[in-house]
This record gives structure tokens, sequence and C-alpha cells, in this order.
């Protein structure tokens, strides 16, 4: 955590020649989460790690994880995966027939939960279960492929879900994903946003390091007044 504000690293976006080295970097640059995005095809068109590669991660690296399913009834999955009760598991609104059932489950028996909303999606529907969600998750790209440009009317969303969490007096995360950018960093903070999902555009670059793409991310929430 810098300056109160989580710093999750988007599994998806590592060099995968060099994951063991870019974990231990990351660990080095204390990082709080690594965000495991893990996409069926069918809620999004792509697919991603499957659970042999993210349970072998989850074993070998120090950092807590947070994962992402972007996947159709995402509580088929839930027994594939090795959660710890450190970790945070974040499922979609848009994806669950139950969603009150599926947080409920995930809180009881397996560990931190999270609920995540496409740019589309109305806040009004958390309304009924922003109580028991320990971070609500805005994308701020359509899910799916990385390196998409932000959806700009989601900065304003992030603005209602603070007056949201203000008004029932909770003191859930907010987390933002997609093209959290060094430029973008600024805006999502004093909009609201608490948690970063970094990626392509701000923590993984081919021109540096992890420890100089950290600190470019230190000087971008530095601006922040």
């Amino acid at each position: 955590m810098y300056k109160g504000i989580t710093l999750s690293a988007s599994l998806m976006c590592v060099n995968w020649l060099e994951l063991k080295t870019q974990l231990k970097d990351l660990e080095a640059n204390y990082i709080d989460y690594l965000h495991i995005d893990i996409i069926d095809g069918l809620f999004a068109p792509d697919f991603t790690m499957g659970s042999s590669i993210t349970n072998l991660v989850n074993k070998k690296c120090c950092l807590k994880s947070d994962f992402h399913l972007m996947a159709e009834e995402p509580s088929r999955l839930y027994n594939a995966f090795n959660f710890r009760k450190v970790d945070r598991l974040t499922i979609h609104q848009e994806a669950c027939r139950n969603l009150h059932r599926d947080i409920v489950n995930i809180k009881k028996n397996y560990c931190e939960v999270g609920v995540a909303l496409c740019p589309g999606t109305n806040i009004e529907t958390l309304e009924y279960i922003i109580e028991d969600v320990n971070v609500v998750l805005l994308m701020t790209v359509d899910p799916g492929y990385m390196g998409q440009p932000l959806v700009p009317q989601v900065l304003k969303k992030i603005q209602k879900v603070v007056n949201l969490r203000r008004e029932f007096s909770l003191d859930f995360n907010i987390a933002v994903d997609g093209n959290v950018s060094i430029e973008n960093i600024p805006k999502m903070i004093e909009c609201g946003a608490d948690t970063l999902v970094l990626g392509t555009s701000s923590l993984f670059k081919d021109n540096q390091t992890i420890s100089q793409s950290v600190a470019d991310i230190h000087s971008a929430i530095d601006l922040v007044k």
C-alpha cells in the first residue's frame, strides 16, 4: 500500500518467460495483491490461465491473490482454485443469477469477496448486496483483452460508488481495472478509487523494470492533493 492506495498487479500482463523474476520483483516492491483474471470465453471474448497454473503461482508467490472471475455462473469454478482466507475473490454482477447467494457462499467458505461491474452496468444493482462485500471493482474498460482505452464515463461511476459507501457508512474498497495508466491514476484516485489493478499501461512495460514502473506509479499517486 502506498499513501492509502492498494496496488494489485495483473498476472495476465506479466512476461511469462520471466515469471519467477517478476514475481520476486513485485514482492520486493511491496505490491499488495496479485490480480488473477479468470476468463472463460463466454462472459468475455478471451481465455486466460486455468486453475493448474494459478494454483501453482498462488502457492509459490508470497503476495495475497486477488481473483477476478470473468465467467458465467462462476460458482461452478470455485472448487478448482486454492483460495486462501487472505485472498479476495471478485465475481461479476452480470454473470450471476443469484448474486447474493454467491457472495454469502464465498464469504462463508472461501475468502474475502468482491463484486465487479462492467462499464455499462448501473450501480443501483449494488444496493442490496453492498453491505456484504469487501471490494467493489469497477471495470474501466469492457472486460476481455488487455490494452483497451479507458471508458471515461466510469470516472463518474467511481464517485457514485463513493457516495453509496458514505450513505451506508461502509468501508469496502473501490477498485478500478482497465487502462490504469500513469496518466489516468491521478484522475481515478481523485474520483475515489483506492485500489488500482496495474497492467501494461503502468506496471509491466517492455522498456523499464518493475522497480522503475513502481516509482512512476508512486509519483502519479503523489500528484493527488
